[in-house]
């Protein structure tokens, strides 16, 4: 039998036996709606001390599951449906459950953490920003106090004291970066007391369980940098003078005859008429005092930063520092640096203050952080792209759930264009259009620089709009609980993406629902997934379209030769639209980076496991002996 044919089997199979447990646990909370609130709290106790006493977890499934499900009723308002209850079982028993968006996931997350919390070892729920950590922590707290626990949540900044506090709760909320950097820290305190008299204690008390929201982002897209403790190393100011000097000259050198770049690896390198050249140029005195290696080292960085690394798409200039944006979530990664000295090439091309460059004290990878933990599950809305990934890192079977209401989502026919200034008065003329039938809009874009780009297309016309991007952090979750909204539009980054639940008026509902424009398509599929999964959630009606064009950011993948034909291409067609055609080259250049992304984790993993089992064989703690690279 063909291996796909033999997951769907076992998948049907699973998906039976939790109908059946389902079934079982809905009966169960059905016949406790008649509880008193005290009768429900004692058997919550009750149940705590049973798993403290050792008593199997998945024996206590239909009992545990049905006392939250009356809590949350209860407290909440909110009941479980079946399929998040089906959910909440393949999460308990360490598989990752693809919920198609606007299902319900905070609320299906309430089962298995409120389980896995019993044996009172703690149970982590991680989620992809601190706006949700905080969000659901409020949400799902009464429901948990309701029956004895306790919950907690890491955000920045907290005191270590205050951190401590909230990991000894039942039930701890916070980031996969929170969390993983609190997992290091306390590998330098324990360092620090076993070596150097340290007094201080570590603030988490283990790794029991971790119920991760969004887990394909999590576990997949954020596994491609590790998190990193870094100290500070003094800058000589011959390096200073060599990073503004590689900066200024940078920009001399010639594409193909001094380097060669590489964008899909964001990597330049030179040629060996480019290494002539820069022993040839003049230098200031410091920088002629340096080693010809490490020049050409800090050039090939300062070309990188100058090609691969664009300011409003990949970092923001904030308060006079240089903060990178996540690509995946278009928010600000506050505290986070490049390292070899790319972060410091890029502050001398925007002319910032130069920081110190930075060496590792401390280093785990996403997969090793999460391999601590004794049982981890997951859920997302985009699992099955990546499903084998999943199972081969992190030994999770992806299920997909069925949804609780046919999805009315209606889809439009992409339109491919020219020129983005041609895509962007289609965008302009289908958000009139939307606004004149009583329906909310919001536009999708890649970058901040793309998000304000169109923001100015629409200020020309005349239309009120707000934008969500990494600058208005603050004013997050006021733009989305007014999105909903009719004839209201909404432009955002990959910010309005994963967990952002876009409330419907009835008039907008009764008027179509929110339509979704998507201005490009991205690197992954998933995030496209998530940004249409926007519209049309829980059985309201919306829609989406993509709008393309050659000068989309995507294109840039491809050989710069297929690019040119296929912009020569178009002046034969006579119209700056193209044909639906064209869409092939787009999802060709997609595939194409998931592809690479996909090889990239792998060698990561890899590396990461080689570097592992080296440092153990030879004693040393491989999240704290660390080699740098000082060039």
């Amino acid at each position: 039998m063909a291996l796909p044919k033999l997951l769907d089997q076992f998948q049907s199979t699973r998906l039976a036996r939790w109908r059946k447990l389902t079934a079982e646990v809905i009966a169960r909370s059905d016949a406790m709606s008649a509880w008193h609130d005290t009768e429900l709290r004692n058997r919550g106790l009750e149940l705590q001390w049973q798993a403290k006493s050792g008593s199997d977890l998945s024996k206590m499934l239909p009992e545990a599951f049905a006392l939250i499900r009356e809590a949350a009723r209860r407290s909440l308002k909110m009941a479980h449906y079946p399929v998040q209850v089906m959910g909440a079982i393949a999460i308990f028993e360490g598989g990752m459950a693809e919920m198609q968006t606007g299902e319900g996931k905070t609320l299906t997350a309430l089962m298995p953490a409120y389980l896995r919390s019993l044996p009172g070892r703690g149970a982590h729920v991680v989620t992809v920003n601190d706006y949700l950590a905080e969000r659901d922590a409020a949400l799902m707290k009464p429901a948990y106090e309701s029956v004895g626990l306790s919950v907690g949540c890491i955000l920045n900044p907290l005191s270590t004291d205050d951190r401590r506090a909230q990991y000894a709760c039942d039930i701890t909320y916070g980031t996969a970066k929170e969390l993983g950097f609190d997992f290091l820290r306390d590998r330098l305190r324990i360092d620090a007391k076993k070596n150097a008299g340290g007094t201080e204690e570590p603030v988490q008390r283990g790794h029991y369980f971790a119920l991760v929201d969004e887990a394909d982002s999590v576990l997949i897209d954020d596994a491609r940098t590790p998190l990193i403790i870094a100290t500070e190393e003094p800058d000589r100011p011959s390096r200073l003078e060599l990073f503004e000097w590689c900066a200024k000259t940078a920009p001399t050198l010639l594409l193909h005859q001094d380097f060669e770049f590489d964008p899909h690896k964001r990597e330049a390198t030179l040629t060996d008429e480019g290494c002539r050249k820069v022993v040839l140029l003049p230098k200031p005195g410091l920088v002629a005092t340096i080693e010809t290696e490490q020049i050409y080292r800090q050039i090939e960085r300062a070309l990188t930063a100058l090609l691969g690394f664009l300011h409003d798409r990949d970092y923001v200039i904030h308060d006079g520092e240089i903060v990178i944006v996540d690509e995946s979530t278009g928010r600000m990664m506050e505290g986070r640096k490049w390292q070899q000295g790319l972060h410091q090439a890029i502050e001398a091309k925007e002319h910032v203050e130069i920081t110190a460059r930075t060496l590792a004290a401390a280093q785990v990878t996403v997969q090793r952080f999460f391999r601590q933990y004794a049982f981890v599950g997951g859920m997302t809305g985009t699992a099955a792209a990546v499903r084998r990934e999943v199972r081969k890192t992190y030994r999770m079977p992806v299920t997909v759930i069925p949804t609780h209401k046919p999805c009315i989502r209606q889809v439009l026919p992409t339109r491919v264009f020219a020129t983005w200034d041609a895509k962007a008065a289609a965008i302009v003329e289908e958000t009139e259009q939307m606004l004149d039938q009583g329906r909310a809009v919001l536009i999708g874009t890649p970058s901040i620089e793309a998000s304000e780009r169109l923001s100015r297309e629409l200020q020309l016309r005349g239309h009120p709009h707000k934008v969500l991007n990494a600058r208005f952090l603050k004013e997050e979750a006021e733009i989305v609980s007014k999105a909903g909204r009719a004839r209201t539009i909404t432009i955002a980054t990959n910010m309005a993406g994963r967990g952002t639940d876009i409330i419907l008026d009835q008039d907008v509902r009764q008027a179509g629902g929110l339509h979704v424009i998507a201005t490009e398509i991205h690197s992954s599929a998933r995030i496209d997934r998530q940004l249409v999964g926007r519209s049309a959630r829980q059985g309201d009606p919306g829609s989406y379209r993509f709008y393309l064009s050659l000068e989309d950011e995507l294109l840039r993948c491809l050989e710069t030769e297929v690019v040119l034909r296929l912009r020569e291409r178009a002046k034969s067609v006579g119209t700056e639209e193209l044909p639906i055609e064209y869409t092939k080259t787009f999802h060709k250049a997609q595939r194409l980076l998931e592809k690479l992304g996909l090889r990239n984790r792998k060698m990561l993993l890899k590396l990461e496991d080689q570097r592992f089992k080296s440092h153990r064989r030879m004693g040393l703690d491989p999240f704290l002996e660390l080699i740098d690279d000082h060039s």
